[in-house]
């Protein structure tokens, strides 16, 4: 074989594929911090975590769907559970643990492990890096804060318990992306911002988690002593979930204080997730880097 092997050319061989330009990399980092944050094509062990977290989402949507499913034959009534906006209070505690280390796998694996430097050699720049992050992000928060509810809207309605019309489907459906999406928005960009100004996972994580119920203990303390209502904007583990309660034009059942009113929880909610993404952009534009 050695006697026959030759060397046919030297040199440098540019790539001769198709080239899909930054938007074809921005999608591609997406999708690869989905894969990762989710633990596919990775070891069991980096499965475990992410599947625990979105089992504990799902397994009461699960159960509500058949007890539905069975309302007739045990003679319960159809409508028992909570509605939809409801549903959030049983699973917000697993929500939190699944915002918290969705972005330290995404942001601070690439610092740590020096692929930061790489992804900006590639078409991407420091701007559409975190525009493919955060996108990652939103998309794999989604998966816990639109899918469980949203299964149990398509599991009523298959059932002939879900909404009445067409007209109101599609608005509950409205409801259901719009209120998601907005826990996503806001427990993202906190996440992120967090994970922009440690390299470690583990500091990341723990960081996220004391600040979501940090804000929450610290408000309702503050709230107990007699202080303003509007305090409760500065709670980031509620407020989205706030939020949710606005869109479905209900009023959020704490019976303690009086609730924020709807335009602030709206402009609360707003501004905390431009700031936090402001806090990210901030630090990646300091950031140096090695090429």
């Amino acid at each position: 074989m050695a006697e026959t092997a030759r060397i046919l050319e030297r040199g440098y061989r540019a790539y001769e594929g198709e080239r899909g330009g930054v938007a074809a990399a921005v999608r591609t980092t997406a999708k690869h911090s989905i894969q990762r944050s989710l633990g596919l094509k990775r070891t069991i062990w980096q499965k475990i975590l992410p599947a625990l977290s979105i089992g504990l989402v799902y397994i009461p949507a699960i159960v509500f769907v058949g007890i539905t499913a069975m309302a007739g034959r045990f003679n319960i009534n159809a409508d028992f559970g909570p509605t939809y906006v409801e549903y959030y209070g049983f699973v917000n505690a697993a929500i939190l643990v699944f915002t918290a280390f969705v972005a330290p796998e995404v942001l601070c694996t690439d610092r740590r492990s020096g692929m930061l430097g790489l992804y900006l050699a590639s078409p991407l720049n420091r701007n559409t890096y975190l525009l493919a992050k955060t996108l990652g992000v939103m998309i794999i928060l989604s998966i816990v804060t639109i899918g469980p509810v949203l299964l149990v809207l398509i599991g009523k309605t298959i059932l002939g318990a879900g909404p009445d019309g067409f007209d109101g489907w599609l608005l509950t459906f409205g409801r259901i992306l719009l209120g998601g999406l907005g826990i996503s928005a806001l427990y993202a960009s906190l996440s992120l911002a967090i994970s922009s100004l440690t390299s470690r996972r583990a500091v990341a994580s723990a960081a996220i988690v004391i600040v979501l119920i940090a804000s929450a203990a610290a408000v309702g303390s503050l709230l107990s002593a007699g202080g303003a209502t509007n305090l409760q904007a500065f709670d980031f583990f509620i407020l989205p979930f706030q939020l949710v309660y606005t869109i479905y034009g209900k009023r959020w059942p704490a019976t303690d204080y009086e609730p924020l009113a709807s335009w602030l929880v709206i402009v609360a909610n707003v501004g905390w997730t431009l700031l936090f993404a402001g806090i990210t952009w901030w630090r990646y534009r300091k950031l140096t880097v090695t090429k």
